[in-house]
C-alpha cells in the first residue's frame, strides 16, 4: 500500500518572481518557481506578481493558499524535485485548454 506522507508548511517566503521558499516542520526547505505550473483557470491567474505574492499559509491545512482557492499538497511542495516534471507536463494540457 502507497502511504500518503503527511508535511506541513510552517513559512513562507516570496524570494524572486514567482519563486517561494519553503520550511517545512521537519526544517527542510524547498525554493521552488512555480512559473512552469501557472496555467490553467485555477493556476493561471497567479502568473500576475499581484495575485501570486499574497501567498499565506492557510493554518488549518498547513499549506500555501492564494486568494483565488489555488494551493498545493504539502507533500507535492515537500517533493517537489520528483513531483515536478509530472506537473510542468500537466499543466501543458492545462495550457492547451486555455487556448
Amino acid at each position: 500500500m502507497d502511504r500518503h506522507e503527511i508535511h506541513f508548511v510552517k513559512s513562507v517566503a516570496v524570494v524572486a518572481p514567482h519563486t517561494l521558499k519553503l520550511q517545512f516542520e521537519d526544517g527542510v526547505t524547498q525554493t521552488i518557481h512555480f512559473e512552469p505550473v501557472l496555467h490553467g483557470q485555477l493556476y493561471g491567474p497567479l502568473r500576475d506578481l499581484k495575485i501570486f505574492n499574497r501567498v499565506k499559509i492557510d493554518p488549518e491545512i498547513q499549506t500555501i493558499i492564494w486568494p483565488n482557492g489555488a494551493d498545493f499538497d504539502p507533500a507535492t511542495l515537500y517533493h517537489w524535485p520528483e513531483r515536478a516534471p509530472a506537473l510542468i507536463e500537466l499543466a501543458k494540457s492545462w495550457q492547451l485548454c486555455a487556448a
